[in-house]
């Protein structure tokens, strides 16, 4: 386990455990918060904490048991990294762009493996963590919908860049839309022989008939029908697929997801 005594609070102070652990940087928000806790691992004074509106002590000793999800700034981190592996894809020295950037769990892994820098395209608007905001090597758009993306868009990133300079590997997670109405796009950004490695979530490649409570896909039969769907897609898109293979990490709701990696042609 590893321990961390720090605190502004003073006097016999109590505040929400979940709280605590954003306001002293323990976590980067309070969903991941509530995550940690959640995982039983979260300790004050060496007892667990096992609920987020738990009143804790601001005096007390918070020990946190590692987890290898810290090493990045989001768990989406970990799938990108499996996926990297299952691919045998080296993104040393890369110029990369990361759709739905969000947090930015995708992106941290391609700069600690390596990738020369990130242009990171968000619908929403402030979501992501500090510590890649200020890092030089990304360059972030937001309020940017990925079915709309084109060179364009991110041209203003490029401007630093060698004349010659282009997207080499695309990597994305987006959500509540179909992947098929974004592959054009993404197409549209991406020279040839550039690289697609994207997160496929068959819940919003199926229709609601196919979801049970929760959006969880009913029929893992289905999974089948969803990889054809993609495959298709970007095939007609211009890409040839080379590989499509499970993620190493279930969602955050428990569907299994996907990544469909391929090659512009």
């Amino acid at each position: 386990m590893v321990s961390h005594v720090k605190s502004s609070y003073v006097g016999t102070d109590l505040i929400r455990a979940d709280l605590f652990l954003v306001e002293q940087g323990y976590a980067a928000s309070r969903t991941q918060a509530q995550t940690m806790i959640a995982a039983g691992r979260v300790f004050a004074d060496g007892k667990p904490i096992s609920k987020a509106a738990f009143k804790l002590d601001a005096q007390a000793e918070i020990t946190i048991t590692p987890d290898e999800v810290d090493r990045y700034v989001s768990r989406g981190g970990l799938k990108l990294a499996g996926a990297l592996a299952s691919a045998r894809l080296d993104v040393s020295g890369m110029l990369a762009l990361d759709v739905g950037i969000s947090t930015g769990g995708f992106t941290d892994c391609l700069l600690q493996a390596g990738a020369r820098r990130v242009i990171g395209v968000e619908v929403g608007h402030d979501q992501l963590h500090p510590r890649l905001c200020s890092d030089s090597r990304v360059t972030q758009f937001e309020g940017v919908n990925a079915r709309n993306l084109t060179p364009e868009v991110i041209a203003p990133a490029l401007i630093d860049e060698p004349q010659d300079a282009r997207v080499e590997l695309i990597v994305g997670d987006v959500s509540f839309i179909s992947l098929t109405l974004v592959l054009p796009a993404l197409r549209s950004v991406l020279s040839v022989d550039g690289l697609l490695l994207f997160l496929v979530k068959p819940q919003f490649e199926l229709g609601p008939q196919a979801l049970a409570r929760g959006g969880i896909v009913r029929d893992e039969a289905l999974y089948p029908q969803v990889e054809a769907k993609i495959r298709a897609a970007a095939e007609n898109a211009g890409f040839a697929v080379l590989d499509y293979f499970a993620s190493p990490i279930a969602g955050g709701d428990g569907n299994r997801e996907f990544f469909i990696y391929a090659r512009a042609i």
